[in-house]
């Protein structure tokens, strides 16, 4: 568990391989309750290689001077995530 935000990481490493592997984090709110977003990768063993960009939003609540992750949600892939893009700035249109 990580005691700051800064330290807080979807990377993963299994037998040596790094299984999740991290590109980017964006903190989207910051406090007692944070929301994270993290641009990440998959290793896939059977091609030996990385696959798909995935986006990951995680929320974690600080209790005892850690955080720990209460919820998540994964966009699997960049169709799903440009329909939600496309969603949001119908809902929320520039002023």
């Amino acid at each position: 568990m990580s005691e700051t935000i800064d330290d807080l990481t979807i990377t993963y490493e299994e037998g040596g391989i790094e299984v999740v592997k991290e590109l980017d984090k964006h903190v989207l709110t910051k406090g007692a309750w944070s929301t994270v977003m993290y641009l990440y990768q998959e290793w896939n063993a059977r091609k030996e290689e990385y696959g798909e960009t995935k986006v990951s939003i995680r929320r974690y609540q600080k209790q005892s001077g850690r955080f720990q992750q209460k919820s998540k949600f994964n966009i699997s892939n960049k169709k799903q995530a440009l329909q939600m893009v496309a969603r949001l700035q119908q809902w929320f249109p520039e002023e």
